[in-house]
């Protein structure tokens, strides 16, 4: 039996994105591995505080210090306070978020980089943001035994940029939870949409924390070109208020859209499917992923995706999805006409949609991820 640390930080904190990737593959993992002892590691949470509930071999070890003052401790001050002082002794530590802290000498140390959007895509980060992550993301990749990327582009960028060796990345692909694929009975449905005050209106749906990387301007504008053509839709946008989106708020004043874009912040996981499927379609057209789990969430929910053709969204759309070039305002908006206006287009993507979504599962990422921590302790 081995010891293995985890980083469940941004799972405790982080309603969608980074949190619920982790929260969805620590779930699959602790229905797979009834072996090894699993630290959960947590910052800023305490042990009076309730927590999931996990298997008798996985151990919630949080600290009260947050991840703010762990980052002046760890990463700017560079104080070797190891992270086992937290979670106690391992055999290995996965940093899932992009940051590696300090171990004990000889400990194992997996790094899990989503994306390195703040090197390709720079003007999507806040200035601070992107000077921190220059320097720590790059001395965690050099520092850590082995790198999972969350896909072949993200994996390619690590080798790219940071010149790291092909031997030392892997990719690990996302899953998509399985309620999205259940049907939603139709008073669930108007239920959850009144909730949320978009029931009176067809709309195209995004998911996505407000920031400038979601490309949320265009599609402003591109609603505005939809709705003088006679098309009357509208935009709901689901994600947590971000950085840098104060231009965006803008493009919904100069257009004139206040009535027609819908902020409705984070939703809960539980009512995502119901949202999904009231959509005439999900648009998704990022300047830069990682993943772009999104895209699966809707396809899985049987609604026809917009997404674009940079990074890694096309590895995760394949052939089941409109793409575009994200830059190119015209290549939107006739996407989304096409989704909304064509029936026969529609239908087919929907079902192609389904049958692509089927191929990612987090029990198959669970089982990669367990493989890779089996060969890394060997």
């Amino acid at each position: 039996m081995s010891s293995i640390g985890l980083d469940y930080t941004a799972a405790y904190e982080q309603g969608g994105g980074i949190g619920r990737y982790v929260r969805e593959l620590v779930t699959a993992l602790s229905r797979l591995d009834t072996s090894n002892q699993y630290s959960l590691f947590v910052s800023g949470a305490s042990s009076t505080e309730s927590h999931p509930a996990f298997p008798s071999n996985y151990f919630w070890k949080p600290t009260r210090l947050t991840p703010k003052w762990l980052a002046r401790i760890w990463y700017r001050a560079q104080l070797p306070l190891p992270v086992e002082l937290f979670t106690g002794r391992l055999d290995l530590f996965h940093a899932t978020d992009f940051v590696l802290p300090p171990t004990l000498p000889r400990v194992t140390s997996l790094l899990t980089v989503h994306d390195l959007s703040f090197v390709r895509v720079p003007e999507s980060a806040s200035p601070s943001l992107k000077s921190y992550l220059d320097v720590v993301v790059p001395r965690s990749v050099y520092r850590s035994t082995h790198v999972l990327a969350d896909s072949e582009a993200t994996k390619i960028d690590l080798m790219d940029l940071y010149s790291v060796p092909d031997s030392k990345i892997t990719v690990l692909l996302s899953g998509v939870d399985a309620k999205f694929f259940d049907t939603v009975l139709s008073s669930s449905l108007m239920t959850t949409r009144k909730k949320y005050a978009v029931e009176a209106f067809s709309y195209i749906f995004c998911v996505g924390t407000v920031q400038p990387r979601k490309n949320y301007t265009r599609l402003i504008q591109s609603l505005t070109q939809l709705r003088t053509q006679g098309i009357d839709i509208h935009l709901v946008i689901a994600g947590g208020k971000g950085w840098l989106e104060n231009p965006i708020y803008k493009t919904i004043s100069d257009t004139h859209m206040e009535d027609f874009v819908h902020f409705i912040g984070f939703v809960d996981d539980e009512d995502l499917p119901a949202l999904y499927r009231g959509a005439t379609c999900v648009a998704f057209p990022s300047l830069y992923e990682g993943f772009g789990l999104p895209i699966l969430e809707g396809m899985a929910s049987g609604v026809p995706v917009l997404t674009s053709n940079v990074s890694s969204l096309p590895e995760v759309a394949g052939d089941a999805a409109i793409m575009v070039d994200p830059y190119d305002l015209d290549a939107i908006t006739d996407g989304l006409q096409r989704l909304i206006l064509d029936s026969q287009l529609r239908e087919t993507l929907i079902q192609k949609g389904l049958i692509r979504a089927r191929e990612f599962t987090w029990e198959k990422s669970a089982r990669q991820l367990l493989a890779i921590y089996q060969n890394l302790l060997a």
